[in-house]
């Protein structure tokens, strides 16, 4: 297996160039199973997450063509309803094929996904709005088992315990776009994924009002259309970046990416100190002398604090003065980073749904373990800020979120190589 070799060796410099979202690409790939005419994607990014989804499409029956890199034109004329277990297991957003086999198809057989180490995400909430819209469900063998012969548009709340539902605020929409009459659904994730599926399945010729709030108005048609559509850049590679030059005191610009699209996340930033330029499509970070500000930080769904950020700000926090407190609300065990930064020399308890980071700590390289995708992102965070080499272990989960992470790093700095497990130090290889 691959690991990655970091060794801190002071400023990031230079510009870097956001790539498409995984977030937003993943239910837009979903979604050109609602026509069986051409749909063309532009600015796909290159993960392993994508190669998996488009490998579901390809079981079901839909045509993949890749005329250029980031570019993908699909068809699907012909399809079926059954989305198996030896494909979904490998990714939990394939659930996001639940909808639109229900709307184009009027039945689907999904495997439920395997659980994931930030926390359980159940679908009960992608079932309630299925259920809603009349359709028949019924869960056997590890399978949804959908039957949408009489699906009717209706009022939908979609909201749970952690608030509204992405993939399932998706789901939801797409079955929606052919389902006879109006769908009112309230509670909708105004994350900007969300927003890019539902301006995309406006180009394809559905109706949908309401776009970028929590209430979506449906009123569902008999048939959709191909379209092109550029995937929107993804914000939470942006605001990795920014703390890989915030971390270390450089002077990066992030390119291709709109600051309004990271409101919470910038402004607590700004609450620390940390000088930045905002411009149309770019962030830049600055350098500064001395130290940032601590911050207490409460993920929530969009607009609030990003989840997906959460594990980046702790690495940064670890260079503060004083005590920072960062509460995880959206899913429960979304420390499992921390461990691994201890090892390295970070100061953070945690208590209940809280990580409380005591700052200025001088880090340094140890070998550690990945645990999940942003956790991957953190620990090679810390690792620009630690004497010596670390290397992290596991970057698999690294590469299904993040594209050409190492060349994009190296190219402003980041001392930063991808080498073979066996390449390691003898005494640092895991028992």
């Amino acid at each position: 297996m691959d690991v990655f070799k970091v060794s801190g060796n002071g400023p990031l410099r230079g510009q870097i160039k956001v790539g498409g979202a995984k977030n937003a690409a993943l239910p837009i790939l979903a979604a050109t199973l609602l026509t069986d005419e051409t749909v063309v994607l532009r600015n796909v990014p290159d993960l392993s997450d994508m190669r998996f989804m488009l490998e579901i499409l390809r079981h079901v029956g839909a045509e993949t063509v890749q005329p250029e890199p980031g570019v993908w034109e699909i068809t699907s004329k012909k399809i079926t309803h059954v989305a198996p277990y030896d494909l979904v297991r490998k990714m939990r957003a394939s659930v996001c094929l639940l909808g639109p086999l229900v709307a184009r198809m009027r039945k689907a057989e999904v495997s439920i996904p395997g659980g994931c180490v930030i926390g359980p995400r159940p679908i009960d909430l992608h079932i309630k709005g299925l259920k809603k819209l009349n359709c028949q469900v019924e869960i056997a063998n590890g399978y949804v088992h959908v039957d949408a012969s009489e699906i009717q548009g209706g009022p939908i709340f979609l909201g749970g315990r952690s608030g509204s539902t992405v993939t399932g605020t998706a789901n939801i929409v797409m079955a929606a776009t052919l389902a006879p009459g109006t769908t009112r659904l309230e509670c909708a994730a105004c994350e900007p994924e969300v927003v890019d599926l539902c301006n995309m399945l406006v180009k394809m010729g559905a109706k949908i009002t309401g776009i970028g709030s929590p209430e979506l108005v449906i009123t569902g048609v008999e048939k959709l259309h191909g379209c092109e559509h550029s995937v929107i850049a993804d914000r939470i590679e942006a605001g990795t970046f920014v703390i890989a030059g915030a971390i270390t005191r450089g002077d990066v610009t992030v390119k291709g990416i709109a600051p309004k699209l990271l409101g919470a996340f910038l402004d607590k930033l700004e609450e620390a100190g940390l000088p930045m330029e905002l411009g149309e499509d770019y962030i830049r970070v600055l350098p500064y002398e001395g130290s940032l500000k601590t911050v207490d930080v409460v993920t929530l769904p969009h607009p609030g604090y990003p989840t997906d950020l959460q594990a980046q700000l702790g690495a940064l926090m670890t260079q503060t003065e004083g005590l920072s407190i960062i509460t995880e609300r959206i899913y429960p065990n979304r420390f499992m980073h921390v461990p691994e930064l201890q090892r390295m020399g970070a100061d953070i308890s945690i208590e209940g749904p809280s990580a409380i980071i005591k700052g200025a700590s001088k880090l340094s390289g140890a070998p550690v373990m990945a645990s999940d995708l942003r956790a991957s992102a953190a620990l090679i965070l810390a690792a620009f800020a630690a004497e010596g080499d670390t290397w992290i272990q596991r970057i698999y989960h690294l590469d299904r979120g993040y594209e050409r992470f190492e060349q994009k790093l190296s190219a402003i700095g980041a001392k930063i190589e991808r080498l073979k497990d066996t390449d390691m130090p003898k005494e640092l290889l895991e028992d």
